[in-house]
């Protein structure tokens, strides 16, 4: 084939100033970008490829009659002009390249395998990874791959390439790389793969680490920025180790928060590998940990740490401290630490939202476990685009025990992917540490290092930071919201602060109704309400909680605070939940070790209504379970119900019994046009009942290497049980974020939606159909943007986001029912 040496094509116009980026510079610098990312899992020559291929389709005549008529190059009443609002969208520009790699390549079992890999990265760039065989049995890949030439426009494509195009893919086409480095990568992941089944979760979530670079190069390039220069790590450990050397142990349970940092630094010199750092509540591993990730980063020269943790409230409090250590770096406009844990993006990507996506390139990155998982496995291109930023990456898992049963074996995979096949580490930290690698190997459990441990003496630890009491309150009839208010009052007497945790946001409200007024500090705490806004709430707390000038306070919550925040109670009610969350509850009370013992009650809500929260009520009975067996033999718990012995006990109950959800089961209210039950797990690797559809069908084997339905999972997967929605809602600042939106420059949005995640509540499905669309109280920041913003008439100063008017909501507190949701 001879390249073009005539016409400028055009990939796009700048919409600053509607100069254009060639097609050119476009293909070659996201092959540029793709390479460098797929190199980190030693593919840099497939990146190069794809980047190059992946918008053939743009050198058709028909795409660049669309381009230059959406910029007013070509005017109405020319004879090529057409409508460009009833073409978008409609010409196919990503077809060509993956027919290209198709007609152009080896007949070699590697080779193909590879044109597989690209061409479905190719193809999928814009929708997020296609189907290869459906869950109806139809072969999709093959069906895309065989698109007529009108619609691909592969013959006008072809004629039209470029010189230097044509060339830089002759090169690599004909080079023995791409199959060398393919070959080479396969054999590592075939490395103690337990089962077909895992393998080929591992190599279809290889492509879907591929298809990360694509994606995150073509956005890049579009929005014509650069990667930024890696921050080194010395400054950072300076600052921290500065920090650290100012801190003098007052009491026991200080020194034994300094002998666990020093635990963890001494551990850092470790090879990479998957890790537990098993510490009771209280135990100071949010600087530990860090700590250990600043010195492993800087040990294998890593590229980032990425901290993953349940609740935005942890992330504010960790990001905070993290913050003031590195203030010194951050003032000098050097972003240092990241935020990354709203919803505050459209459902369905539009031009602007794809380029205002993070990416996570900074240093340190805090994010939620939704977000993470969604990166792992949601649809679109939105959040997997951040993938290949897990590569070379120190992972810290704050909470680990609050990953979602469903997602456990895929979790578990993906985790082993990145250890074993990224150069990553991993780190699962909590009190309460789950049974990951005990779950069934068949079908994905933690791979965790040889003496994964970072604190040798479990067990010992524990007993060392022993500060409170667990009581069992339950009784047969349960206890109304009078007999806990008063029994909280009664507890202040004694102790001087209490915090109530609730298992529903409808007990919290009716709870905070009942003690206001009776005491001076009453708080309420949810997730109804945004970031800044609770943690507004926590530092009121704080102050009452001052050891040095203590003021009696109550403090109603939802379980959002009882992992990883801050506070010292004197006594902790817990309505009946896991042990894992009663132990994490307890956490909050005597957690400086300030009183003799800290007093947990543990109490059971009558007439609770959890039939729309069964993991609850499925925890509350294997709580119910242990119990009894403490009670009838407590020297097999270690005589402490927080001990990692009543831990492993429970989770041995509770994943036991819940061992058929781990591999997330769908049906057809999932997907659509499936007939059955499946779950995610088989869908995204051997696919067993798709290609029984399909041999029924035509008595042959699908002609496919790779067989998952890759777009219907992804569609399918839902990180948690009901997807939610960020909005803005204006909270102090958040009002001034919404007008600045209003009326802000394209480069302006980017900085203000990063601001405003610290404003946004997210909000499920009925919350937003009836704000949206009964109410008419959300609105669009801008036309088209798929982010709302809340009228200020439907956030309340108690309580946060209200369905009904704030005016309304403090007459008359509506009880949300079985509608309730949790947190």
């Amino acid at each position: 084939m001879e390249g073009n040496h005539g016409s400028v094509f055009v990939a796009r116009y700048r919409r600053q100033d509607g100069t254009p980026q060639t097609l050119l510079e476009h293909l070659e610098g996201t092959s540029v970008l793709a390479s460098l990312f797929a190199g980190k899992i030693g593919l840099p020559a497939l990146g190069a490829l794809m980047g190059l291929l992946h918008d053939f389709g743009k050198y058709s005549k028909d795409f660049q009659t669309y381009i230059k008529s959406s910029a007013g190059k070509i005017e109405p009443d020319d004879d090529d002009y057409v409508d460009s609002q009833d073409k978008k969208g409609k010409i196919d520009h990503s077809s060509a390249g993956a027919q290209y790699l198709r007609k152009h390549g080896r007949n070699t079992q590697f080779w193909q395998i590879a044109a597989d890999m690209m061409s479905l990265c190719i193809v999928s760039h814009h929708s997020g990874l296609i189907d290869c065989l459906a869950p109806d049995g139809t072969d999709v890949f093959n069906k895309r791959m065989q698109k007529p030439d009108e619609k691909t426009h592969y013959g006008c494509v072809a004629k039209n390439l470029e010189e230097n195009v044509w060339s830089s893919v002759q090169k690599l086409l004909t080079s023995p790389q791409i199959e060398e480095e393919l070959r080479c990568r396969l054999e590592l992941l075939r490395h103690g793969v337990p089962s077909p089944e895992v393998g080929q979760f591992m190599l279809g979530f290889l492509v879907r680490f591929l298809f990360s670079t694509l994606i995150d190069a073509d956005r890049l390039n579009s929005a014509e920025r650069k990667p930024p220069t890696k921050q080194p790590w010395q400054p950072l450990i300076d600052l921290l180790e500065t920090h650290l050397s100012g801190f003098t142990a007052k009491n026991r349970i200080d020194e034994v928060r300094a002998d666990i940092s020093r635990s963890c630094l001494k551990f850092a010199a470790r090879e990479k590998g998957l890790f537990q750092l098993t510490v009771p509540t209280g135990g100071g591993k949010t600087l530990a940990s860090l700590r250990f990730g600043l010195h492993h980063a800087a040990k294998h020269q890593m590229d980032r740490i990425i901290y993953v943790v349940p609740y935005t409230s942890i992330i504010d409090q960790n990001a905070r401290v993290a913050r003031s250590v590195f203030a010194p770096l951050e003032e000098g406009c050097k972003q240092v630490v990241l935020e990354h844990h709203s919803n505050l993006t459209p459902e369905q990507d539009t031009d602007e939202s794809k380029l205002l996506a993070e990416n996570w390139d900074a240093p340190i990155i805090y994010t939620t476990a939704v977000q993470f998982l969604e990166t792992l496995f949601a649809a679109g291109t939105r959040g997997v685009r951040r993938l290949h930023q897990l590569a070379n990456a120190v992972i810290i898992f704050d909470e680990i025990q609050t990953i979602p049963i469903r997602t456990v074996h895929l979790f578990n995979n993906a985790i082993n992917f990145l250890v074993g096949q990224c150069g990553s580490t991993a780190m699962f930290c909590t009190a309460t540490q789950p049974l990951l690698d005990r779950v069934e190997h068949k079908k994905g459990a933690a791979r965790l290092s040889d003496n994964p441990q970072i604190m040798r003496d479990v067990g010992g630890l524990f007993r060392d930071l022993h500060r409170t009491k667990i009581e069992n309150r339950c009784k047969d009839e349960g206890w109304t919201e009078d007999e806990v208010a008063e029994t909280a009052l009664e507890e202040l007497d004694a102790s001087g602060s209490v915090l109530i945790i609730v298992n529903k946001k409808a007990q919290a409200r009716e709870l905070y109704r009942r003690l206001q007024g009776r005491t001076e500090h009453v708080h309420h705490l949810s997730t109804s309400m945004c970031p800044a806004h609770r943690t507004a709430v926590l530092d009121k707390v704080k102050v009452c909680l001052d050891p040095q000038n203590p003021s009696p306070v109550i403090c109603i919550s939802t379980q959002l605070i009882e992992a990883g925040v801050d506070v010292d109670f004197g006594t902790v009610i817990r309505y009946l939940s896991g042990i894992d969350s009663i132990a994490q509850a307890a956490g909050r009370c005597n957690r400086n070790g300030l009183r003799e013992t800290g007093r947990v009650l543990i109490v059971n809500a009558a007439n609770e209504g959890l039939d729309r929260l069964p993991e609850i009520r499925l925890a509350q009975d294997v709580t119910k379970r242990v119990l009894r067996e403490f009670e009838h033999d407590p020297a097999a718990f270690d005589y402490d119900l927080q001990s990692p012995k009543a831990m492993e006990c429970f989770y041995h109950y509770y994943f036991f019994q819940r061992a058929h959800e781990m591999a997330f089961p769908v049906s057809g209210r999932d997907i659509k046009d499936i007939a059955r039950n499946d779950d995610l797990l088989n869908l995204l690797s051997i696919n067993n009942d798709s290609v029984q559809i399909y041999l029924n069908e035509r008595k042959q084997a699908p002609p496919l290497f790779l067989r998952q339905s890759f777009m219907s999972a992804a569609r399918a997967f839902k990180a948690i049980d009901s997807p939610t929605e960020g909005v803005i809602v204006p909270y102090a600042e958040g009002e001034k974020i919404i007008a600045k939106l209003l009326c802000a420059g394209y480069e302006e949005k980017g900085r203000l939606l990063k601001e405003a995640q610290r404003y946004s509540v997210n909000l499920f499905p009925h919350e937003m159909k009836k704000l949206k669309d009964e109410k008419r109280r959300l609105y669009e920041v801008w036309k088209g943007s798929g982010v709302y913003y809340l009228d200020e008439r439907h956030y309340s100063e108690q309580f946060g986001v209200s369905t009904e008017e704030v005016a309304d909501m403090k007459v008359l507190i509506v009880s949300g029912g079985d509608n309730e949701e949790p947190y």
